[in-house]
């Protein structure tokens, strides 16, 4: 059973969803990405509070019911993981196990760098880890790699994704980038977009159509401002986070990815996952887990099996 409730923290409600036993000492906090809300882990919340833990999983700031600051500047990373400790806060959190998808994944990254105190150990989906301590602001990099028409360099500019992501289309915009998939066999070697997917197809199995319609129903009453704003403060996150340039991420990590995952198919990734220079970055990186057939949206494509990937290693503290 989820339950719901709003809290004040870090100056701004947040909607946060729950399960399991409250008074659990074990707690799971789960942090989404783009474009999503707490119900990208309703299979997770399930199977790990019939496990005997407490689940905690809010709507990040611009997201679904929790508020959305105006500024644009609102939306750093530093804003986002103040939101997240403050919640720990508010709901009498000591410490706790933290899993993030996507733009979560990232925003956990970021939380373990600047409070590894406040978190036992971390499962990260999707995005690997990223060093701060890169010579070349992101977009530029994104720039040089995939050109101005690619989504993410698409988003920078407020006013401009909105035209493209409005309200009044978020049936079209979710299913195009809820059914996305990614493989270089499949992609001819263009690159990655965020919404290559037929919105004519029909939905992918892990995904019925009333899950679709709580997601269209946020977005339609929300807009997607707040989502895409994460996006226009990766060269402010950048430039905040310099005196974390040669930070390690120290707390203990298992890594998951899809084979699909366009994350998993950037230039250069799978030797840095693989060959080491993760292992450098996040020393107490335990494995990685690369999930066949599995695309971007992982713990709902997988979620039984990425469940069991969460209880295998978070059961170990």
């Amino acid at each position: 059973m989820i339950r719901h409730r709003t809290v004040e923290a870090n100056g701004i409600a947040i909607h946060v969803a729950e399960s399991g036993e409250e008074a659990s000492q074990r707690v799971v906090v789960f942090l989404h990405g783009f474009p999503e809300l707490w119900y990208s882990w309703r299979h997770q919340m399930e199977s790990l509070a019939a496990r005997g833990y407490r689940c905690v999983a809010p709507d990040l700031r611009g997201y679904g019911a929790t508020a959305a600051p105006p500024d644009v500047a609102s939306y750093s990373a530093f804003h986002v993981v103040g939101d997240v400790v403050a919640l720990f806060d508010v709901l009498g959190l000591d410490k706790v196990f933290l899993v993030g998808h996507d733009w979560g994944a990232i925003i956990a990254w970021y939380l373990c760098l600047f409070r590894p105190d406040r978190v036992t150990a971390l499962v990260n989906t999707s995005v690997a880890f990223m060093r701060v301590g890169a010579t070349i602001k992101p977009s530029d990099y994104l720039n040089r790699l995939y050109g101005p028409t690619y989504y993410i360099c698409r988003f920078q500019e407020p006013g401009v994704a909105e035209k493209e992501y409005s309200p009044a289309n978020a049936r079209n915009i979710m299913r195009r980038i809820l059914s996305m998939r990614f493989t270089p066999e499949s992609s001819g070697g263009k690159k990655p977009e965020a919404a290559d997917a037929d919105e004519d197809k029909p939905l992918p199995p892990w995904l019925t159509e009333a899950d679709m319609d709580y997601f269209v129903s946020e977005f339609e009453r929300t807009g997607f401002t707040g989502a895409i704003n994460y996006y226009r403060n990766m060269d402010r996150n950048w430039e905040l986070a310099a005196p974390w340039a040669d930070a390690k991420v120290q707390v203990p990590t298992r890594y998951i990815v899809g084979d699909g995952d366009l994350t998993y198919h950037y230039p250069g990734i799978q030797d840095y996952i693989h060959k080491g220079g993760f292992k450098v970055d996040v020393p107490l990186l335990e494995d990685v887990v690369v999930i066949p057939g599995a695309g971007h949206f992982i713990q709902q494509e997988k979620a039984d099996e990425v469940s069991d990937h969460i209880y295998d290693f978070i059961s170990k503290f």
